[in-house]
């Protein structure tokens, strides 16, 4: 089968460290920390205080006072990233065939807050059932979808897709796959999580999956790090539109990287832990790597999924040494995660266009918060530690991993 080129010509976010992609790469660039103590309600009684909220987020300035109240914080954030990667596409002058244009969207807790909201106030009006009509369509993970494509016409594949963490990753993946079959001409995929609330935070703390440095929070985050204690929430979104080449190519559109292979695995090992040998993470990369036709000498840059768990970083840096043999000392290993936080099921939608990016501008961010090397990590590894790297790019790889074992990696080649 003749499978089609399939390429980026669109990018967009709303970050911990910038509202749009131009100030999220600066701030990725010059080593930006995004975390602050949270804001958004009293963390008196929790073991976390801190996270990377969004910052002079203004509902207001996107929304009239009836759409806000339709809309969960996690489909705003999802509109507003998509709505400038399709302006930066130039897709809001076409007007031809959008029964081509689909969207896929990731997010692992959808509108978790509206959830939390109205249960609350379930309780304190002494359990009457007076729900916001718009419930329902507030709190499924589908609908971000279905408003991207509403809003603009787009009459094509439209879906969600949940796999955790790893929820806009398979966004991404699935977005490949039907363009590289003929299915669609375009996909706008992404992902978008609002998730920094009482119960996501309570949860995780449950875990002990988060970091509880809140005397030093703005080092909390420290992937690779000896003295890393969990993860840090973090909340946003990112979108990127995929289009089919000669699809492109007829309209004029810029182009900024070509998927050229994608990897699917499980690690079918534990709920929430990984394989400790890696096996599933080894599996995914592996498959990306024989899907691209690429050898693992070619490999440039890998934006690790890197969350700062004590499990989690080891894993990850085992697998990417066993896979890539002696090559790895030729890789720009990094964690973006070390300044954005853990955006759960839209991390890499923000974290693909940190390895896209890299192509085009020939610098790898850094990995910001190490101060020592975590012992069981080769120090001879080139973990882009603290300071950004200039490099001439040709190949990133961008791996993310959520839990119930599901692994994801992607290969970006430069145009």
């Amino acid at each position: 089968m003749n499978f089609k080129r399939v390429i980026i010509t669109g990018l967009g976010a709303l970050t911990p460290i910038g509202n749009n992609v131009n100030d999220y790469w600066n701030s990725l660039i010059n080593g930006k920390n995004g975390c602050n103590l949270i804001k958004s309600f009293d963390t008196t009684n929790f073991k976390t205080k801190f996270a990377c909220e969004i910052k002079n987020y203004d509902q207001n300035l996107f929304f009239s006072k009836k759409e806000k109240h339709k809309l969960d914080l996690c489909t705003q954030y999802g509109i507003i990233a998509s709505e400038e990667a399709i302006i930066d596409s130039g897709l809001k002058l076409y007007n031809k065939n959008k029964n081509r244009i689909g969207v896929i969207w990731g997010s692992g807790l959808g509108g978790i807050l509206t959830f939390e909201q109205e249960t609350f106030n379930f309780f304190k009006k002494n359990y009457i059932p007076r729900y916001n009509p718009f419930f329902i369509p507030k709190i499924i993970i589908d609908i971000t979808a279905g408003i991207i494509s509403i809003n603009n016409g787009f009459c094509g594949p439209n879906y969600a897709t949940v796999s955790s963490c790893a929820s806009s990753a398979n966004a991404i993946v699935d977005a490949y796959h039907l363009i590289s079959l003929g299915k669609a001409d375009i996909i706008i995929a992404g992902g978008s999580e609002a998730a920094i609330t009482y119960s996501s935070l309570g949860g995780f703390n449950a875990l002990n999956a988060l970091s509880t440095r809140n005397n030093d929070y703005k080092t909390a985050s420290r992937p690779f790090d000896r003295d890393r204690d969990g993860f840090v929430l973090g909340e946003g979104s990112g979108c990127i539109v995929i289009e089919e080449y000669e699809h492109a190519k007829s309209r004029k559109s810029k182009m900024y990287a070509e998927i050229k292979g994608v990897g699917l695995s499980n690690d079918a090992y534990h709920i929430t832990a990984p394989d400790p040998e890696g096996k599933g993470i080894i599996n995914a990369m592996k498959n990306a790597l024989e899907d691209a036709n690429i050898h693992t000498s070619e490999v440039d840059h890998i934006n690790a999924h890197g969350t700062s768990t004590i499990l989690g970083d080891i894993t990850e840096i085992k697998a990417i040494e066993h896979l890539f043999k002696e090559n790895v000392f030729n890789i720009n290993i990094n964690s973006t995660k070390s300044m954005t936080g853990h955006l759960l099921g839209a991390s890499c939608a923000i974290e693909t266009i940190a390895a896209i990016l890299p192509l085009t501008k020939n610098i790898i961010p850094p990995t910001i918060n190490i101060f020592n090397i975590d012992k069981m990590i080769n120090n001879k590894l080139n973990l882009t530690k603290n300071k950004a790297k200039k490099r001439n790019i040709n190949i990133s790889m961008c791996n993310t991993f959520g839990f119930g074992g599901h692994n994801v990696s992607i290969i970006y080649k430069k145009i």
